[in-house]
C-alpha cells in the first residue's frame, strides 16, 4: 500500500462553497491509486469541507442560507470578535460541519456519485488562501 501526500491553495472568491472536486481528483488522479481512500483535510478553524450537490446552483444558496441563519453575525454573547462580526460565527460553522472527507478510490477515480461534488465551505466575508491536504493511500 502506498501513501501520497498534496497540499492545495485554494483561495474562495467569497463566502460560500466553492466546488474543488477537479483539483482532488487530478491528485488522486496523480497518485496513481486504484483502490484505496482519499482523505481530504482543511488546515483552518474559519472554513470546513462538504460533499453535496454538484448540479443545482440553488441546493448551495440554500444550504449557505440556512447556516447563516443558523448561526448570525453579531450575537452580543460572542466575545471572540478580534477579527470582525464574522470571525465567531465561522468558527461555529466550522465545528458544525466538517473538516475532513473520506472518499472511496474506485478504479483510479473518486467515487462520488453522479451528483456530489466536493467543496470548500469558505466562512469569512474576506477569505485568505486555504490549505488543503489531500492524502491518497491504497494499492
Amino acid at each position: 500500500m502506498k501513501t501520497i501526500q498534496r497540499t492545495l491553495r485554494i483561495r474562495a472568491p467569497r463566502r460560500g462553497l466553492t466546488m474543488i472536486t477537479e483539483q482532488v481528483a487530478r491528485a488522486v488522479a496523480e497518485s496513481g491509486v486504484t483502490a484505496g481512500l482519499c482523505n481530504v483535510f482543511v488546515q483552518h478553524t474559519s472554513a470546513s469541507l462538504t460533499i453535496s450537490e454538484n448540479a443545482d446552483p440553488t441546493a448551495r444558496s440554500d444550504l449557505e442560507a440556512f447556516l447563516d441563519r443558523l448561526v448570525p453575525e453579531d450575537e452580543p454573547y460572542f466575545q471572540h470578535t478580534t477579527e470582525g462580526p464574522d470571525d465567531m460565527p465561522s468558527h461555529i460553522k466550522s465545528v458544525l460541519t466538517d473538516t475532513s472527507l473520506n472518499i472511496p478510490i474506485l478504479g483510479g477515480a473518486l467515487g462520488l456519485g453522479t451528483w456530489q461534488g466536493i467543496y470548500l465551505w469558505e466562512h469569512r466575508d474576506a477569505p485568505p488562501a486555504r490549505s488543503i491536504v489531500v492524502t491518497v493511500q491504497g494499492d
